[in-house]
């Protein structure tokens, strides 16, 4: 898979996740564009973007209204959640949404890249 031209939107509120995702994403070879809150990473999304990692637990606006207003505006990327949360709940939650797939924090290198790869793999085989 040609990883340089995947794009990949981390919105995560905190700054030191948000850069440790991003610098592992950018160290495999993916670009990446990223928001600290919701509001921020719509502002982020363009046809260019191919995958979101998403926070769940962000203020004011959670992963999942995030999810919400990206499919509202007509953005239908896969997502990959990233909580500390191990609430069942958000396992549920999940599926409803279609979420890709759920890491837990704190956030591994090789589990983040494995599961980018493994997402990306799939929705290219979809298309």
């Amino acid at each position: 898979m040609n990883q340089q031209a995947q794009t990949i939107l981390v919105v995560e509120d905190n700054d030191f996740v948000r850069m440790q995702i991003v610098r592992y994403l950018s160290d495999a070879g993916f670009n990446c564009v990223e928001g600290a809150t919701s509001d921020q990473g719509l502002e982020q999304l363009s046809d260019d973007v191919n995958l979101a990692i998403v926070d769940v637990r962000m203020e004011p606006v959670d992963g999942f209204d995030f999810i919400r207003s990206m499919k509202a505006g007509g953005y239908n990327i896969p997502v990959i959640l990233v909580t500390g949360d191990r609430n069942p709940d958000i396992l549920e939650k999940s599926q409803q949404w279609k979420v890709a797939t759920v890491l837990m924090k704190p956030v591994q290198k090789d589990r983040l890249v494995s599961m980018v790869n493994r997402t990306m793999s799939f929705v290219n085989r979809t298309k």
